[in-house]
């Protein structure tokens, strides 16, 4: 039995009436038309490159048109991200500019907001927890406040009388998923790159110890390098079963809901120690998300949806006078130590997958990244730690290729 389909879920804009076909060569090939991807594409192609993205459905059907578009740096910091946060930190920099570049080669905005985020304590039992959660932010020399109660519902007013404390986090900005990645689409087309939606790849081509291409329904496409930029299915082993990447799926489910008159609205996103609600220009309040160790089962579920909503209820008793927009599944691309997977692999195979919940935080950094390393060889210093090798185990080949 299929999983069902998203419901109202927003979408970026369809293909092109005159659908991109599947070049004989390309000096790169990315194969995953998400957010990574199409970023890498548009960068490379913009580089003057000739680039073809190729995507096995609809371009950012697996996490990026699911996810809330944070881009939380600070707000996302937990123990044991220490060595992310330099990377994080340097995309979150690169955003404003990235911003700027996409709206200009597409001509659509990507609502870009600036409000900063919070993130609450609901109740006494939760003050310990985020003053723990501040003091970790601080030794890093995050650029975050603390709050007291009256001081968070100055900011929010429609948030219960219960919020005893939050985090201020004015660098922790958001985009719209829907909005950038039509905004992506029209600037790789506009570079001169090409997007091959449901163009499923069905194996490497590999001559002379090296990646020289894909093998696709549609034919052979030969590269010059291949960028692998599947997300979630990246780890399934069937293209790379030599390099046993340790990516998996982990979903979450969400709700978009639309403020009425009656239902108020909030101007941050706020985070609790249950859900997260991010506010869109167009009345739009998107809440996520479970975290669900279960595979590619994109089922939505009663229990799934009643935590998020009670969750986002829990803070902002507005939501019970909202009307339901949609309700999706998505599927986080996790690595092991949920930190990406950069770098070359394999000759002429490069990696950019495992981004976890920072996909849209990281875009910039990850597409500057790749695009240095392609164009000149190697990765800039902020993203040499996060190759592939960080995960090889004593006296055992991390790669092999016939």
């Amino acid at each position: 039995m299929s999983a069902p389909s998203p419901i109202g879920r927003r979408r970026a804009a369809g293909p092109d009436p005159a659908a991109d076909r599947l070049p004989e060569r390309a000096d790169v090939v990315v194969i995953g038309g998400g957010l990574i991807g199409l970023s890498i594409g548009w960068r490379l192609a913009e580089s003057g490159l000739a680039v073809a993205v190729l995507e096995k459905g609809r371009a950012g059907d697996g996490a990026s048109l699911a996810a809330t578009g944070m881009l939380a740096a600070a707000a996302e910091h937990e123990p044991g991200g220490d060595a992310l946060l330099p990377l994080a930190l340097e995309s979150q920099r690169l955003w404003h500019r990235f911003r700027d570049d996409l709206e200009a080669a597409s001509g659509l905005p990507i609502d870009y907001r600036r409000e900063g985020t919070l993130v609450i304590a609901l109740g006494r039992d939760e003050v310990e927890r985020l003053r723990f959660r501040h003091e970790l932010q601080r030794r890093a020399g995050l650029d975050v406040a603390w709050l007291p109660g009256p001081a968070v519902r100055e900011r929010e007013p429609s948030l219960r009388p219960t919020v005893t404390a939050g985090l201020f986090c004015p660098e922790d900005h958001q985009v719209d998923p829907a909005r950038v990645m039509a905004a992506l689409r029209l600037a790789l087309r506009a570079a001169g790159g090409r997007l091959v939606e449901d163009c499923p790849v069905e194996a490497l081509d590999r001559a002379g110890g090296r990646v020289v291409g894909v093998r696709t329904a549609a034919g052979l496409a030969r590269a010059d390098t291949v960028v692998l930029a599947s997300g979630a299915w990246a780890g399934e082993g069937n293209l790379v079963p030599d390099l046993a990447l340790p990516v998996r799926p982990l979903k979450g489910q969400s709700v978009a809901l639309k403020a009425t008159p009656r239902s108020g609205a909030l101007n941050h996103v706020v985070w609790t120690e249950q859900i997260h609600m991010a506010p869109k220009s167009d009345g739009q309040l998107v809440v996520g998300a479970t975290v669900e160790e279960i595979g590619f089962d994109a089922t939505l579920t009663a229990g799934g949806l009643f935590a998020i909503l009670e969750g986002a209820r829990r803070a902002f008793p507005g939501v019970e006078e909202m009307s339901v927009e949609g309700v999706w599944s998505g599927f986080r691309p996790t690595s092991d130590d949920d930190a990406p997977i950069l770098g070359e692999a394999l000759p002429g195979l490069v990696l950019a997958v495992g981004h976890h919940r920072n996909g849209y935080l990281l875009a910039p950094v990850t597409a500057a990244a790749i695009r240095d390393l392609v164009r000149g060889g190697a990765l800039p210093a902020t993203a040499t730690p996060f190759g592939l090798g960080r995960f090889a185990r004593p006296g055992l080949p991390l790669q092999r290729i016939p």
